[in-house]
Formats: C-alpha cells, sequence, structure tokens
C-alpha cells in the first residue's frame, strides 16, 4: 500500500554498522557542496556594473549526520556505549539511513538511500540533575558514498 500524507520522522531510522541507533530522539542529515567563487571582468562593451556578479562552481561533495537520542539501561541497539566503543577505535564505520518497513521487521526496512563509511568526529552525553540523561554524536562521510539513491525515498509524486 502506498504511503500517504506527511512523513513521520520515527519511519527515517539510521543505521550505524549494521545496527539502528537506539533510543534515537531525532536524527538530522546534511548534504554539503563546497564552491569555488569565480570573478570574471566583464566584457569591454559592458558597465562596470555587470562584473559585480560572481559565478560559482562545485569543487567537493561532503555530507554529515547527527543523532541525539536517551540513555537506556536495557538498550539493545547501539545506544551511547556502543558508539563509544566505536568513537575509541578510532576508526570509519558504515551509515545508512532508510525508510522504516511497513511492518516494523528489521529484517525487511527499506533499501539504503544513504550507504556510506563515516567517522565519529563528535560524541556527547549529557546528564542533568532529575531529567533523562541523554547523548548526541556527529558522524562525518570518509569519501565518496556507496549509495546516493534519491529514488529509494517514498516522498513525492507517484510514478515521479
Amino acid at each position: 500500500m502506498a504511503k500517504t500524507g506527511y512523513v513521520n520522522g520515527s519511519d527515517l531510522l539510521l543505521y550505524v554498522d549494521g545496527k539502528a541507533v537506539g533510543s534515537c530522539t531525532s536524527h538530522q542529515t546534511t548534504f554539503n557542496s563546497e564552491t569555488k567563487e569565480r570573478a570574471v571582468k566583464p566584457p569591454a562593451k559592458q558597465g562596470m556594473k555587470s562584473g559585480l556578479w560572481k559565478k560559482k562552481g562545485v569543487t567537493g561533495l561532503s555530507f554529515s549526520i547527527s543523532a541525539d537520542g536517551l540513555l537506556f539501561y536495557d538498550e539493545t541497539e547501539y545506544g551511547f556505549k556502543k558508539l563509544y566503543k566505536l568513537w575509541k577505535e578510532a576508526k570509519s564505520v558504515e551509515v545508512k539511513c532508510m525508510e522504516r518497513s511497513e511492518d516494523g521487521d528489521t529484517d525487511t526496512n527499506g533499501e539504503p538511500y544513504l550507504r556510506g563509511m563515516c567517522i565519529i568526529t563528535s560524541l556527547q552525553q549529557n546528564a542533568a540533575a532529575q531529567d533523562d540523561a541523554t547523548y548526541s554524536v556527529t558522524l562525518e562521510n570518509d569519501g565518496e558514498p556507496d549509495e546516493l539513491d534519491e529514488s529509494k525515498i517514498t516522498e513525492g509524486v507517484p510514478g515521479e
């Protein structure tokens, strides 16, 4: 059955090394373009103001992912403790962003629309008095992603 209406953020999942990020309250994926500005002298026949507009060219692409979650004593997925272990290893980890399957079966979740290697560049634990303990993690791409496919995202006009 086709999905309709607004996309529920709980249906968009983040995986690290094959496991969903546990007790995740939100995650954000940012796609960046590095650019170079080019200022060129206008042709002699044009006025001086025509040279005020600069052109840009893309010189690089990157992505980063940040996630927030709750520390949970009974965590079965990748919570703070497992992310902390991966961070200490100082190695690249595989990340996947995908949509949750209709039935919630983790073995049949959708194909990833983003899959690639990342470095854990930041891991933070917050423990305020009389409040839920939380964590935040930031990952940045390590090279070109293995999968970057907008057709795996179901948002959009049917038959698009």
